[in-house]
């Protein structure tokens, strides 16, 4: 299986290492196509996004990507979002899952938060209304609320879920919101099988924080989606935990939702858990449900036992020792 591998910056080298070790101890044979992107790009393409990387993703259909860093003054608001955009992975993923050994206020949170990628705030249609004001204009049609909804939807029954819950302000912002919203009610009728539900995203922010066991799948536009899943995050121990998926037609990618932490960068010290996991998403996405299965088990254990575990998790070990002692229990 050929897969476009991006290490990114900073820590991604690190945590890209110690995935791929964790990756090919599956048993899975990948062709590994490297490409850099991010700031590590720019002395040797004068951009942060080459287009070979563009190509590389359209050909092979599967990357593998560490964080990037987005150099301030490039004409590039972010990497992430215009990779996003260019391949059209207009649906974020980010499960939240609680792991027994990583400190929380909570216990047995499972969430999945179903972002849509490509609209809203972030389409970046702004400018300022002379020297006092400025304007952002936020975009959502009914073919992109239709299909972030679908995505939902058949996520839920592939993945055996029970209930999706559509996150919104229509009351409002009765156009927009109102236009997402009514898509998303539209779409639900097609899935009987699965509870469908609506919710304001302040309440849901607070619902999350009282009882989120009464949740599952969410779906929202991207701006909540941003700050929603970056909740669900907190709620089992921050990003370190968060694995990500940008899913399209044609292609996918697989990364770490947090930053790219460049003063750890080659010190083979964070924590490599969210990239792992991100490998396990795109396990899934591949149809390598037990290999998958394998992973996920082996990083609980490891996580749980609390012997080799990097500092953020209360442990001394390094990036490659967790990884090789998540491979061991393999």
């Amino acid at each position: 299986m050929k897969i476009t591998l991006i290490p990114g910056d900073g820590i991604g080298p690190d945590i890209t290492a110690a995935t791929l070790r964790v990756m090919e101890a599956t048993g899975i044979k990948f062709d590994w196509e490297e490409k850099n992107a991010g700031e590590g790009a720019i002395s040797k393409y004068g951009t942060p996004l080459p287009q070979e990387v563009i190509d590389s993703i359209k050909r092979n259909k599967i990357a593998l990507k560490g964080p990037l860093t987005t150099p301030i003054g490039t004409g590039f608001r972010s990497v992430n979002v215009a990779l996003r955009k260019e391949l059209d992975l207009y649906a974020n993923v980010r499960p939240t899952r609680t792991f027994k050994g990583v400190k929380s206020r909570y216990e047995n949170i499972d969430l999945v938060v179903v972002r849509e990628n490509t609209e809203d705030l972030y389409a970046g249609i702004e400018h300022m209304v002379g020297e006092d004001a400025a304007e952002s204009i936020k975009i959502i049609t009914r073919k992109g609320s239709e299909r972030i909804a679908r995505f939902a939807f058949d996520y839920a029954v592939k993945a055996g879920r029970k209930k999706v819950t559509v996150v919104h302000k229509a009351n409002i912002m009765k156009c927009t919101d109102g236009l997402f919203l009514e898509c998303a009610r539209k779409i639900s009728q097609e899935f009987p099988e699965i509870e469908f539900e609506d919710r304001l995203v302040d309440n849901m922010c607070m619902q999350l924080v009282q009882k989120p066991e009464l949740y599952d799948v969410m779906v929202m536009p991207n701006l909540y989606g941003d700050i929603v899943s970056d909740l669900c995050a907190g709620l089992v121990g921050g990003l370190g935990m968060a694995p990500g998926a940008n899913i399209g037609e044609l292609a996918a990618i697989f990364e770490p939702v947090h930053g790219s932490a460049p003063k750890y960068a080659g010190m083979d010290k964070v924590n490599p858990s969210s990239m792992i996991l991100s490998g396990v998403l795109m396990l899934e996405y591949m149809g390598e449900k037990e290999a998958a299965d394998r992973v996920l088990k082996a990083v609980k254990e490891v996580i749980a036992e609390g012997k080799t575990v990097t500092y953020d998790l209360g442990g001394t070990a390094k990036t490659s020792e967790m990884a090789e002692a998540i491979v061991a229990r393999m």
